[in-house]
């Protein structure tokens, strides 16, 4: 599966409901269904909490835990290698030049992200309303520790209209076993703690990207406006071509968007040579991974009984709003720092139409703006 699944958690769903419910018979499509929606309301990427969840139905947290590994590890290692590749090579320009198709594409994946996501959740005025607001606010502000905040509000705002959801009867009492959450809540107070305290780099790395993957709701395509403020904007790890480049190519790789941080964390510390690549990739990916994990481990149990209250329905139109609204501002974003020319716009616009009204896949259309690259 993780070998052969492109394409973002939208269509790993599915892979999931071919593999997992038709072939194997794990579970059936309404629980799946259910874990599915249960991983979008949590933070951390969708897909790969999904498929994690399936592994501790099955067989606990230790198979959950072997599940995540193996759906991760090919995507993590192929861009741990592409960025290793990128800054290793002594002809680095000529490589960001044959590859700069892929940054306009890459925006164009993002817009098309934006649209697909917006069509589908917003419901209300309340949520148009949160969603104009979270763009317009990610625009103007450039502090990644504006993002959560803005999830949090967008889901207090629709929360108000719970009277309108339907009443569902609460058979048991809500029974909550708080160990996986105080083990998430103690790697993100001691991972700040160690990174405030201490100069080296994989730690610091480790608590950027947990801090991440612990705030943010949406899957793959929201976590970019977060990576791109705080690593290019911010900290000035790697450029926006490198950033733009690296984000096209994950495009092109199967398994969890969220990877992409491995590319991320491996050009940070490239300063550390090659093994200093191989574990800034690895730090950042257990950075970004661990969170969710933890989290789904944590709501798992007592997901059954939570999603009869009223107000936890009501509250996820605002949050998927306000992801929203941070999508849109990140093709936005991104789209600012490309060279003005035509052919960025007819790029970008292009490779919304394919994704739009053809069954092209996204690994094609990537390797098609490779060779666009190397021809012209």
């Amino acid at each position: 599966m993780s070998l052969t699944a492109f394409g973002g958690p939208q269509v790993h769903i599915a892979y999931f409901l071919d593999r997992f419910v038709d072939k194997r018979g794990y579970l059936t499509e309404k629980e799946l269904l259910e874990l599915n929606a249960l991983c979008q309301i949590l933070p951390g990427p969708t897909s790969t909490q999904t498929i994690t969840a399936i592994g501790f139905r099955i067989g606990g947290p230790g198979l959950a835990y072997l599940t995540l590994l193996f759906w991760a590890l090919p995507a993590v290692a192929m861009l741990t290698f592409a960025a290793i590749a990128l800054s290793t090579f002594e002809k680095k320009e000529e490589i960001l030049h044959i590859i700069r198709f892929i940054q306009p594409m890459a925006v164009g994946f993002i817009a098309f992200a934006a649209y697909k996501i917006t069509s589908k959740v917003i419901e209300s005025k309340s949520g148009i309303l949160v969603l104009i607001l979270s763009t317009i606010l990610s625009l103007v502000a450039s502090s990644p520790f504006l993002f959560p905040f803005l999830i949090l509000l967008g889901g207090l705002v629709t929360a108000f209209k719970y009277k309108r959801q339907p009443k569902i009867e609460k058979n048991e009492p809500l029974k909550v076993k708080w160990a996986n959450f105080i083990l998430w809540g103690a790697f993100l107070i001691i991972g700040g703690a160690l990174a405030t305290f201490t100069h080296w780099m994989p730690v610091k790395l480790f608590e950027n990207f947990y801090r991440n993957g612990s705030l943010i709701f949406g899957g793959g395509q929201v976590l970019i406006p977060l990576l791109y403020t705080e690593f290019v904007t911010l900290k000035d790890y790697l450029s926006s071509p490198e950033f733009l480049s690296g984000f096209g190519l994950a495009q092109a790789v199967p398994g969890p968007v969220f990877s992409f941080s491995a590319y991320i964390g491996a050009l940070s510390l490239r300063d550390m040579g090659i093994w200093g690549m191989l574990t800034g990739g690895f730090v950042a990916a257990a950075g970004i991974f661990l969170p969710g994990t933890f989290l789904i481990f944590f709501v798992i149990r007592f997901w059954d009984n939570l999603k009869r209250y009223r107000i936890v329905r009501a509250s996820l139109e605002g949050i998927t709003a306000a992801s929203s609204g941070m999508v849109i501002a990140a093709a936005i974003i991104l789209f600012l720092p490309l060279e003005n020319n035509f052919i960025n716009p007819l790029l970008i616009i292009t490779t919304f139409l394919l994704l739009q009204f053809t069954k092209i896949k996204a690994p094609f259309i990537i390797i098609a703006g490779v060779i666009l690259g190397v021809i012209i």
